[in-house]
Formats: C-alpha cells, structure tokens, sequence
C-alpha cells in the first residue's frame, strides 16, 4: 500500500493517541482525490515504564513524519473518561505526537471521536469495525492490509475527516445584528 510521497499534492498523517496502542495512518491527496498511502500502529503496552512509552511514541512518529514529509497532521482528540490518570497518560501521549509535528512546522486539528465517525460512516456512535469497513470501500483498501487492531484505520478515519473538513468551503462570519455588520463592514454602507 505504500505509495511514492512525490506524486502527492498534499499528505496528511493521521494519529489516534493511545497508551497501550497508538495508532497512524498516511493519506495523500492527488488533484483532490484522497487516497491510502500507509497505516500502522505502535504497540506500546509491552513496555511497563510511561515515559519508555511516550519516548517510543516520539521516536516513531517522528520516523514517519521524516519518511513520509506530511503537510498536515489529524488528530484524534481524547474524550473524557472517567479515570483521571488515563486521561493525562493519553494526554501526554497525545502531545507528544503534536511534538513530533510542531518541531517541523506542521499545522495540527483537532476532531472528536463522534465527528471522525459521522465523517465516515455517517453515524456518530459508529463501531471500530464499521468505521474500518467504510474506509476500506471509501478508499479502495484491500480486506488483507486493514490491521487487526484498528487504531491504525481510526487514525485513517481522523486524516479522511479532515481531509473532508478541509474541502468545505469556508463561511462568512455570522453578524449578531446590523450593528455588528456595519461596525465590520464600514466600507459595504452607504452614508
């Protein structure tokens, strides 16, 4: 599945920040049409120290992002649980992903795990597996390279989402009143 990074007009690396197992996946954009480049993901729970677990995680993100040159990266924001030392673990997992793009001037978003599933399957409280199954069609992803444990589709999910956020066109500001539209139009009123 892996394809040259120079054909591409734009790739975007996608992340979906765990502890135990983080996944990434590579999306390049050609004349508009998203496509897989590579997937993967980071096995981290046979390490038992967390910060041998977070200077993993920089290692090898930082190893993708040096292969695959992306111009944006996605991420996959935490939701928050009730468990407050899980949330900092996937917290500091998380940042050091952002990490590895902000040393290299990569611009990052951020979508909640509800949007990336809406984006893909049109359902919000959408399955690992529906979401892996939709991208697998969407991007013509053979059944053999989908990795069992799917937090390398979910970080495919969260690029594709973003990918799509990006192709909206972008809207005007809203005005609260036609004060608010003459006080930030003055150019547009006659007098």
């Amino acid at each position: 599945m892996i394809r040259k990074e120079l054909e591409w007009d734009k790739i975007i690396i996608g992340i979906d920040p765990g502890t135990n197992v983080m996944g990434y996946g590579l999306l390049g954009v050609k004349a508009g049409k998203p496509s897989a480049i590579a997937m993967g993901v980071l096995v981290l729970n046979k390490f038992d120290d967390h910060y041998l677990r977070l200077r993993r995680i920089c290692e090898r993100i930082t190893g993708v992002i040096e292969q695959y040159l992306p111009d944006e990266m996605a991420l996959e924001a935490p939701f928050y649980g009730k468990n407050v030392q899980s949330m900092l673990k996937l917290g500091r997992a998380q940042g050091v992903a952002m990490v590895s793009a902000l040393m290299r001037d990569i611009p990052i978003a951020e979508y909640a795990p509800l949007r990336v599933k809406q984006a893909i399957t049109g359902n919000g409280g959408a399955s690992k597996e529906q979401v892996a199954e939709m991208l697998r069609r969407i991007l013509n992803i053979p059944r053999e390279m989908i990795d069992p444990h799917l937090d390398a589709t979910d970080a495919l999910a969260v690029a594709l989402c973003h990918f799509y956020e990006s192709q909206r066109p972008k809207t005007a500001p809203a005005f609260k009143s036609w004060k608010d539209f003459v006080a930030r139009n003055p150019d547009k009123v006659k007098k």
